[in-house]
């Protein structure tokens, strides 16, 4: 039977305790800035030529991507949009498992690229007066 070690216990449980105070619209920008950090760390691992590591890095990214930013997209409310970015991340995901067959960092930059944009949208729609009125009934 797999134990924690107590220093494990607690960052577990700092992290869910983090996770329940992150409004939705903060989730999501974590989210993206999580799998912009792991495939920069791919990119490094590719340079390095440490292949196994490089393999964890997209793993992750793609987990990110796949079960995290595309779980939380939904369907019903977002139409056409919800649509659109559930096609653009099995975009990514298809080009990050190219880059990991491959060792290919143009392929990482391409998907590193649209995150930032799908961020950056993100982060302005932070400011909207609308989405802070929202984010505080969440809590």
């Amino acid at each position: 039977m797999f134990r924690m070690t107590p220093s494990q216990a607690y960052r577990s449980v700092e992290i869910e305790s983090q996770i329940e105070e992150v409004t939705p619209h903060k989730l999501v920008l974590m989210l993206f800035e999580g799998a912009l950090l792991s495939i920069a760390h791919a990119q490094r691992y590719i340079d390095e030529k440490n292949i196994p590591e490089k393999g964890k890095s997209i793993s992750k990214a793609l987990d990110i991507i796949s079960m995290g930013l595309m779980a939380s997209l939904d369907m019903e409310a977002g139409g056409d949009l919800s649509e659109k970015l559930a096609a653009l991340y099995r975009y990514m995901c298809t080009r990050l498992l190219f880059a990991n067959l491959h060792n290919d960092k143009s392929a990482l930059e391409e998907v590193s690229k649209l995150l930032r944009e799908l961020k950056s949208g993100w982060e302005e729609i932070a400011n909207d007066p609308a989405v802070l009125s929202a984010n505080q009934r969440a809590r």
